[in-house]
């Protein structure tokens, strides 16, 4: 998420009331979570298994939970607890506005774009021209959508992230303040569920259809012309290449990577990365030939065991 303007380091210390190490003028752009980090945003870390991606990455502000050596060209800023603060700046420079009416007056709609009874459109969201949004479709804010996209009715864009940390009390929410992108000619199916990014996009590119009750988790990318069948599952920060084919009721780990003109079956769990042009299917995942071949040997295993 970018700030409305440049921030120094001083002055984002003295909105969580924090110590900070560097220059006190040192710009500050933007915060963003460490998958999406950008130069001049903060990032934060609070366990010592992620101190050093945190600062070796290219965000050049880090928010972190104890007093290291700072490396060259960044600034710290120290607190008892980088989450809480991380979510106290996320809500300073985002804070929530409750909506008053079903279509914001801030939302922008295209021409020939038809709107159904019962949708909701949230603040800031842009929806481009010729599209068809169906019965009872939320729209949360800030998100934008391209031409030509069709999206059936009880479909949500933009719930929060599911991203929680533990502690003695229960379970703390990183609050979201990420967006959900969507291309042109994309169609989405009913009761869908896209979750926006925690501080960066979730994005559909142009040309992918998705169908019926499908979940895309937060921050992850679809790419062009992508084919998403009933009941699949995509956890956060995945990243789906073009030309992919996901049959239903798949379900993905976060953080993989699903190369282009992939095709996964119906009920695989996709439990690491695939290379691309290839065929997948089972759990653990495997090319499609082999996990038949496997099965099949398993199975004359066990009727030889029986005759024998």
């Amino acid at each position: 998420m970018n700030f409305y303007r440049t921030y120094t380091l001083k002055e984002v210390s003295q909105i969580i009331n924090c110590q900070y190490i560097g220059n006190e003028n040192f710009p500050v752009n933007g915060i963003n979570e460490i998958h999406v980090v950008r130069e001049g945003d903060i990032v934060f870390v609070d366990h010592p298994k992620y101190y050093d991606k945190a600062l070796n990455s290219v965000a050049t502000v880090v928010l972190i939970n104890k007093k290291v050596d700072c490396p060259e060209g960044k600034a710290l800023l120290i607190s008892d607890d980088p989450f809480r603060d991380f979510n106290k700046l996320t809500i300073y420079f985002n804070p929530f506005i409750a909506s008053k009416i079903s279509i914001s007056e801030t939302s922008i709609i295209g021409e020939g774009t038809v709107i159904q009874p019962n949708v909701f459109l949230g603040n800031h969201v842009k929806i481009g021209n010729n599209c068809m949004i169906h019965p009872n479709v939320s729209i949360y804010d800030n998100t934008i959508i391209g031409n030509n996209v069709t999206i059936h009715a009880n479909t949500v864009l933009g719930a929060d992230a599911f991203y929680y940390k533990k502690r003695e009390t229960g379970f703390d929410k990183l609050i979201s303040c990420g967006r959900v992108v969507i291309e042109d000619n994309v169609d989405l199916g009913a009761s869908c569920t896209i979750d926006r990014g925690v501080t960066g996009d979730t994005t559909i590119k142009e040309g992918t259809k998705i169908d019926n009750q499908v979940h895309v988790g937060h921050d992850t990318i679809i790419g062009k012309k992508c084919l998403i069948a009933s009941q699949t599952g995509i956890a956060g920060c995945v990243i789906i290449e073009d030309e992919v084919t996901i049959w239903g009721q798949v379900g993905t780990n976060s953080g993989i990577t699903i190369g282009k003109g992939a095709i996964i079956l119906g009920q695989t769990g996709v439990t690491k990365s695939v290379a691309g042009e290839k065929t997948y299917f089972g759990t653990p995942i495997a090319e499609s030939r082999e996990k038949l071949k496997e099965m099949a040997s398993i199975r004359l295993f066990l009727k030889d065991r029986k005759n024998s």
